[in-house]
């Protein structure tokens, strides 16, 4: 179902560029400790998972996922806000580094794109392994939004109580055009720029053999990159084969648990025309669109000095209802 956002952005800070952006600025020093887990994966790559603790083996207390956005870590300013929300609710969280954003590069020339649920099912495989005592929710941002959307529709029996999906560009081929208009293209210079520097690694260390170093000088936009780089390292026909392959808002009213949708009509990387499901939505899936927020901004508050995140206070009073339902139903 759709429904508008109770979110109010701080009346200083009502412009999306300024919401996306501050963030970023107001959290530069923020602090969080987390214990790293190499998982080895059944190709031979590997993932690196940042966790608040890491659960005892009889663990009966909420386990909570979170995937990161394009190049982002758990040294992402909405990924170390959102974990030390989840740590001080007395949960656990594990963030799922992509391929390759754990600041090493991954071992093979395919790395991670918006629709490859591979790893995310591999981690889940082994959580439920693990941990058989205790709930589990999931949180995907941005581009970990679109990759949690395609995992849930496509892997409908997962343990995942609940689930939340924010600001994730679910057609992935407007959302490629939007980032290339107007001041979105100052986001698609820095965020180009890593995508780059990942993949110069890569050929440096001859993981990369069919892409040459000069070739990526030329390539100007997102498109060409995924045109360039990773359709053809994923095994796409082209760039606009990998956004029909890979967008989320084709298959997200087969996702079966309650999920939590959260955009900005602001949100300088989306376009909400085609970002938005065209389709009725089933009950359990809650859509919210705010008038402002920006790109995983959402900072709310009186006090400029003390800004508050929205995100932070909105997620996990939604993954807590659910989570205290499955915990009841296993009495």
């Amino acid at each position: 179902m759709y429904s508008r956002s109770k979110f109010k952005p701080a009346w200083w800070l009502t412009n999306a560029h300024l919401q996306t952006l501050a963030a970023k600025l107001f959290r530069r020093k923020q602090t969080l400790v987390t214990s790293t887990e190499t998982l080895e994966l059944p190709d031979g790559d590997f993932i690196d998972l940042a966790w608040t603790e890491q659960p005892k083996k009889n663990n009966t207390r909420p386990i909570v996922v979170i995937l990161h956005g394009l190049e982002g870590s758990k040294d992402s300013h909405y990924a170390k806000g959102m974990l030390n929300a989840i740590k001080k609710r007395g949960w656990i969280a594990v963030l799922m580094h992509f391929r390759g954003c754990s600041g090493r590069p991954n071992r093979q020339a395919s790395s991670y794109h918006s629709g490859d649920i591979r790893d995310i099912s591999y981690l889940t495989e082994q959580l439920i392994a693990r941990y058989q005592q205790c709930a589990f929710s999931v949180i995907g941002f941005s581009l970990g939004g679109n990759v949690l959307t395609r995992y849930l529709a496509q892997v409908p029996n997962n343990p995942y109580c609940s689930a939340a999906i924010i600001c994730a560009p679910l057609d992935l081929a407007s959302c490629s055009a939007r980032i290339n208009q107007g001041l979105s293209r100052v986001y698609q210079k820095y965020l180009l720029q890593m995508l780059k520097d990942s993949a110069l690694q890569k050929i440096s260390t001859k993981i990369i053999n069919n892409i040459k170093a000069e070739q990526l000088d030329t390539i100007k936009t997102l498109y060409e990159f995924d045109e360039q780089v990773t359709a053809p390292l994923n095994g796409f026909a082209s760039a606009q084969d990998y956004y029909q392959q890979s967008s989320g808002n084709q298959v997200m009213e087969k996702i079966k648990q309650p999920c939590l949708f959260i955009h900005a009509a602001d949100d300088p990387f989306l376009n909400h025309q085609f970002s938005l499901p065209q389709q009725k939505l089933p009950e359990h899936l809650t859509f919210e669109v705010s008038s402002h927020g920006g790109h995983v901004g959402f900072i709310y508050g009186n006090n400029p000095f003390k800004p508050q995140y929205w995100l932070e206070q909105r997620v996990p009073d939604f993954l807590s209802d659910h989570i205290s339902i499955n915990a009841k139903n296993n009495k």
